[in-house]
């Protein structure tokens, strides 16, 4: 396990550096996982792994399909796939911070699932801009305690690539929904966001399912509204 995760590391390193010095510019897309095998000499299973890695750290992106969009300072933010991806569809690099993993027992948002039991897995995370180091967003993800997922607790806070935690445990979004609404922060909030209490954030909230409407995820976003608004486009009336 040790050396896998070494050479994936490794890996995402060596593109991340690429991509940070403009080696690679924005937009551009990168070698196929068969290709990346070749360069690296290691399997496709390691590749896809660094890939994670950069795409949990906002480097790569994969673009999905269109529908309402959140804006970050006027671009527009394809928010299916996370707010890591939507940033960097635009250029935008970010970093992640694990800051608590614990399990935790919420009947009211077990009931709101329509799940049988109230335990779940809890990843708290703040997001900061690289540039400047600016907290943009603090998000708490809500996972199913399945293999794979509820060992995290025991350990502890480490940095981890939440995309591919998820992907080996077998928790693959296929559907769901996202609402987003607004709130003055609490005194904890306003710390981890390095604001004041009761200044107001956006409130996004996004639930994932998988293809046979297993939950996978329940994600609770606080985002910085001098970066962040909602905009909606329709058509015609009736």
């Amino acid at each position: 396990m040790t050396g896998i995760w070494l050479k994936h590391q490794k890996i995402s390193e060596a593109l991340a550096k690429e991509i940070r010095s403009g080696g690679r510019r924005a937009g551009e897309q990168l070698p196929g996982e068969k290709a990346l095998a070749q360069r690296f000499s290691v399997s496709r299973t390691t590749v896809r792994a660094a890939l994670a890695e950069l795409s949990e750290a906002g480097l790569i992106v994969t673009r999905s399909g269109k529908g309402s969009y959140v804006l970050f300072d006027g671009r527009p933010l394809d928010t299916p796939l996370g707010w890591a991806h939507a940033l960097a569809t635009q250029g935008i690099s970010s970093r992640v911070r694990t800051i608590a993993v614990e399990e935790v027992n919420d009947d009211a948002l077990a009931e709101r699932l329509g799940v049988d039991s109230p335990v779940f897995v809890r990843v708290a995370r703040i997001r900061e801009l690289t540039d400047d180091g600016c907290v943009v967003s603090y998000e708490r993800s809500f996972l199913p305690p399945v293999p794979g997922v509820r060992e995290l607790p025991r350990q502890g806070p480490a940095e981890m690539s939440l995309t591919e935690v998820m992907r080996l445990a077998g928790l693959h979004p296929d559907h769901g929904e996202q609402r987003l609404g607004g709130r003055r922060i609490d005194a904890r909030e306003a710390e981890l966001l390095r604001r004041e209490p009761g200044d107001w954030f956006l409130d996004a909230q996004r639930t994932s399912f998988a293809s046979d409407g297993f939950f996978v995820e329940h994600v609770v976003s606080l985002l910085d509204p001098d970066h962040f608004q909602m905009s909606l486009e329709f058509q015609g009336g009736g």
